[in-house]
């Protein structure tokens, strides 16, 4: 089986591409492809702000990221300076920017493109929503 990368860079509404990713990363992972991460780039950044209150008849896109990533293992990586410059800060972010509040919370991580490199290296294919 192959080992791949997504990469999402739409926000998760307005557009469907982060949920064609969700909806692809889980079927790859059921027919037993490895998921080495999930790359959150450009507009992407939006769909791990966990500030994010959809009506109650609608799907909930971020809480549906997070299951995905906490149950099946997948590291869920925000490009930081696409972050920062869309507003979504971790908890290290706000306190180094001097800033009382944050909106991203694990399994969300923050990483650098460096990190989609290193991954690139490893994987078979990146797969780009």
């Amino acid at each position: 089986m192959s080992k791949l990368i997504i990469q999402v860079n739409q926000p998760g509404y307005g557009q469907g591409s982060s949920y064609q990713a969700l909806q692809f990363t889980q079927a790859a992972i059921d027919a037993g492809h490895e998921v080495l991460k999930v790359f959150f780039y450009q507009d992407g950044v939006l769909s791990t702000n966990h500030l994010q209150s959809p009506a109650s008849d609608e799907f909930a896109l971020y809480q549906a990221w997070r299951e995905l990533g906490q149950t099946h293992q997948v590291p869920l990586v925000n490009c930081v300076s696409a972050a920062l410059r869309r507003g979504v800060l971790s908890a290290a972010e706000s306190a180094e920017n001097q800033l009382q509040h944050w909106n991203l919370e694990p399994p969300f991580q923050m990483g650098g493109l460096g990190e989609l490199v290193t991954g690139v290296e490893q994987a078979d294919r990146v797969i780009c929503f």
